[in-house]
C-alpha cells in the first residue's frame, strides 16, 4: 500500500469495509492525489479511536492541502458525488415515517437525509487548526462555484457548519486602536474591502478619538478578525465619503457628536461569506456606542451602490435615454463640471431610487448592500450625489452612495416587513422619487 504503482484502491475500500459506491468513489478518481484524500476520509469516517482520529484528520487535512487544482477539482467531485445521502435509504426511512410519524421514524428519517459529508467535515475539525483549515476549504469551493455548480451540495453542508460553528455564542467583539498588535492592524489595511487604507498614517487617522474600528474574533481563528466595522462620530449624518477618508482632517470632539456613520463594513475571511454575523456586529456596535455616547441620536451608513453602474450600463443597450447618459457620464471628469453633473444628476437620482426600490433579484433588492441593510432592519434614508468622488466611486455608481438608517425603535418592525413580505421601507422621498421615475416604465 505504501507503493502508488500497486495501490489499488476499489481494493482498499473493500477491504476496510466501505459500502460500494465509496469503493467506486476511489475507483473513479482521476489522480491519484484525490484517490489518496479520499482514502484518508473514508478511512477517518470509520475511526472510533479519538486519539488516533485527531491524528488522521490532521493527515487529511495536510493531504487536501498539498493538492493541485485538477487533483482538488476530482476530490470536490467525489465529495459531491459519493458522499451525499442514500437516495434508497432516505426513500426507506421516509416511506416508515409517513406510515408511522413516530419520534423513533423522525429520527431515523433524520439521520438518513444528513450526508456524510457532514460527519466527515465534524471530524475533520478535530484537527490542530481544523476550523482554519476547513474555513479555507469553502473559500477554495467559494472560488470554483461559478464553474462547478454540482458542488452546491458540499458547499452547503460546510456552510451549515460553519454558521453554527460561528454564532454570536462564539463571538467576541473587540475595539481596534492604535494600542491594538501590529499584526491585527495590518489585517485591517490588508482585508480592508470598501475603502482602501493608504498606509499607516490613513489607519492611524481612523483609529483617532472621533473615529472608533470594532471586529469579531473566534477563539478556532486566534489573532485573526473575522469582521471589523469602521464608524465616523459626527455632527449630523454625513453625505460625503471623502471628508470621513481624509486623513489630514482635523479630529472632532466625539462628546459633540450626535451621529455615528458606518462607513465600511468588511468580511475578513472569504470562506466565511454568507455566515450572518454582520448584523449581529451592527447591532452590539450601536449598543456599545449608545452606552459611551449618551447624546448619539441616529446611527446610520454611508454606503456604496456596488452594482448601479452595470445595471445603468445594461439598460443602456436596451434604452436611448439611458445610452444618452451613460456616455455623458463617460466624459473625463464630468462631476467636475457643476452645469454638466448638475444635469446628470437630477436624472440619477430618481433613477437611483427606483433601482432600489424596484430592481429585484427574485424577490429582493438586485443590489445586495441593500439587501443586507434592510435584512437587518435599517432603512433606506437619503440619496447622496457625488458623496463619493474617487475614481473607485464614479466608476462603481456614478459617485452615488446611500444612507442607511438604523432607528432602534423601528428596526425589529423593518426586519420582520422586509424578511417576511420582501418590503423596502424608505423615507417619503425616496419612495416619491422612485414612483415619478420618468424612465421607471421603460426599464426592466
Amino acid at each position: 500500500m505504501s507503493d502508488w504503482a500497486d495501490w489499488n484502491p476499489m481494493t482498499f475500500a473493500k477491504l476496510m469495509g466501505f459500502p460500494a459506491r465509496a469503493a467506486k468513489a476511489l475507483a473513479g478518481s482521476s489522480t491519484r492525489g484525490s484517490q489518496h484524500v479520499t482514502s484518508l476520509c473514508l478511512s477517518l469516517l470509520s475511526e472510533r479511536g479519538e486519539i488516533s482520529g485527531v491524528r488522521l484528520a490532521a493527515d487529511t487535512l495536510l493531504a487536501y492541502q498539498t493538492l493541485d487544482t485538477p487533483s482538488r477539482h476530482a476530490f470536490f467531485d467525489i465529495l459531491a458525488d459519493e458522499f451525499g445521502p442514500d437516495p434508497e435509504q432516505v426513500g426507506r426511512r421516509g416511506d416508515a415515517y409517513r406510515a408511522d410519524p413516530s419520534p423513533a421514524h423522525l429520527t431515523a428519517l433524520q439521520r438518513a437525509v444528513e450526508s456524510p459529508r457532514q460527519e466527515l467535515f465534524r471530524r475533520l475539525n478535530l484537527a490542530p487548526a481544523g476550523t482554519r483549515a476547513l474555513v479555507d476549504l469553502r473559500q477554495d469551493l467559494l472560488r470554483e462555484m461559478p464553474n462547478h455548480p454540482e458542488w452546491s451540495a458540499v458547499e452547503g453542508d460546510l456552510g451549515h457548519l460553519l454558521t453554527s460553528w460561528f454564532n454570536r455564542g462564539f463571538l467576541t467583539l473587540q475595539r481596534i486602536d492604535w494600542n491594538t498588535s501590529a499584526n491585527i492592524l495590518e489585517k485591517l489595511i490588508q482585508f480592508e474591502a470598501v475603502h482602501a487604507i493608504q498606509g499607516w498614517q490613513d489607519l492611524h487617522r481612523r483609529l483617532q478619538a472621533d473615529r472608533r474600528c470594532f471586529a469579531f474574533f473566534h477563539p478556532a481563528l486566534p489573532g485573526a478578525p473575522i469582521i471589523f466595522i469602521e464608524v465616523a462620530l459626527t455632527r449630523g449624518m454625513s453625505a460625503r465619503i471623502q471628508p470621513l477618508l481624509n486623513p489630514d482632517s482635523p479630529v472632532s470632539d466625539p462628546r459633540a457628536a450626535d451621529c455615528a456613520i458606518f462607513y465600511s463594513i468588511t468580511n475578513c475571511q472569504e470562506g466565511l461569506r454568507g455566515v450572518p454575523f454582520g448584523s449581529f456586529l451592527i447591532k452590539k456596535v450601536v449598543e456599545d456606542l449608545s452606552a459611551e455616547f449618551p447624546r448619539l441620536k441616529q446611527f446610520a451608513t454611508l454606503s456604496p451602490l456596488s452594482g448601479f453602474r452595470s445595471w445603468l450600463n445594461q439598460q443602456a443597450y436596451q434604452h436611448e435615454e439611458i445610452a444618452a447618459l451613460v456616455a455623458r457620464m463617460d466624459q473625463p471628469e464630468w462631476w467636475s463640471d457643476q452645469a454638466a453633473a448638475s444635469e446628470i444628476n437630477q436624472v440619477l437620482e430618481p433613477l437611483c431610487a427606483y433601482y432600489l426600490k424596484c430592481v429585484k433579484q427574485g424577490k429582493e433588492p438586485l443590489d445586495s448592500v441593500a439587501r443586507f441593510h434592510l435584512r437587518n432592519g435599517a432603512r433606506l434614508e437619503r440619496i447622496n450625489l457625488l458623496a463619493d468622488s474617487s475614481v473607485t466611486g464614479i466608476q462603481r455608481s456614478a459617485g452615488l452612495m446611500v444612507n442607511y438608517l438604523y432607528r432602534l425603535a423601528d428596526v425589529e418592525r423593518n426586519h420582520e416587513l422586509y424578511t417576511q413580505e420582501y418590503t423596502v421601507i424608505s423615507s417619503h422621498h425616496i419612495g416619491w422619487l422612485a414612483k415619478n421615475c420618468v424612465l421607471a416604465g421603460k426599464l426592466s
